[in-house]
């Protein structure tokens, strides 16, 4: 396959060609020849060249299969490169990152339209992982470290946020991918956090708690409970009160303290 093959539009590839922005995503993951690398989504592989030249270890996963035959050809004499012909959402990420003692670093220029998805997935496996790095949509990024009371904080804000130190390092323009898309970009680093940031009883219950509180945005939060079916009426008026939030409030004026109290308190009620 050459370098001049077409991106395809049905994965969202968009190649990453700019230099000094693949320098920066590297200088961001602070790679050393001892660390195991995953990289998610190489396309033809301008991080990963970099990223095999300073880590110990690094494991591949492309979904494209073309590209992936050309990666496994290119470091077919590389040990310490394996090549994953597969998709990220199916393969089993607790199988690639215990085949190392040390915790990894992921690095990826995610596809748009499963990014949230994959985001999701590597919260499973965080227990695994030292540090990410990840070029994401820039509204999605937005959300990932908006503050409360404002119209991009919401699901992801604090379902990741319970769980991870997240900061954005930089802005991408369009300009630096082809073919070009259509939106601005954002890496955004990641780290894992020993404990969760709130205590909040029953996980399963927090993230019925945050969804729900999400799910209609435009109504109060006692209204998103009671939809949510959550609890009576009754008990989600008493709960509300026992943790000090105003029932008319809407969810996205919420801490993730606020959230972890409600939760806290549904959990004992469903024990």
């Amino acid at each position: 396959m050459s370098a001049a093959r077409r991106p395809l539009k049905s994965l969202g590839q968009n190649f990453l060609v700019d230099g000094n922005i693949i320098s920066k995503i590297i200088d961001s993951a602070h790679i050393g020849p001892e660390d195991a690398v995953l990289e998610i989504g190489p396309g033809r592989g301008a991080l990963t060249e970099h990223l095999a030249r300073k880590a110990g270890r690094l494991v591949i996963v492309e979904f494209d299969h073309a590209l992936a035959a050309t990666l496994t050809r290119r470091y077919l004499n590389d040990p310490r490169i394996t090549v994953i012909d597969g998709d990220i959402l199916a393969v089993d990420l607790e199988a690639i990152l215990g085949s190392s003692e040390k915790r990894w670093k992921v690095v990826a220029n995610l596809p748009y339209n499963i990014s949230t998805a994959v985001l999701f997935k590597l919260m499973e496996v965080r227990d695994r992982v030292a540090r990410m790095v990840l070029m994401l949509q820039k509204e999605v990024g937005d959300r990932l470290v908006a503050p409360p009371n404002c119209s991009d904080y919401g699901v992801t804000t604090a379902l990741l946020g319970l769980w991870f130190d997240m900061r954005r390092e930089f802005l991408v323009s369009p300009g630096c991918f082809h073919p070009a898309p259509k939106v601005d970009s954002a890496v955004l680093s990641f780290v894992p956090l020993t404990v969760p940031r709130a205590a909040v009883g029953d996980e399963t219950v927090f993230r019925k708690v945050v969804k729900g509180s999400f799910a209609m945005r435009r109504k109060t939060l006692i209204n998103c409970l009671k939809a949510a079916e959550l609890a009576p009426l009754e008990e989600l008026h008493r709960i509300l009160d026992e943790c000090g939030i105003d029932g008319r409030r809407r969810g996205e004026t919420l801490s993730l303290d606020e959230f972890a109290s409600l939760s806290r308190c549904l959990s004992l009620l469903n024990a």
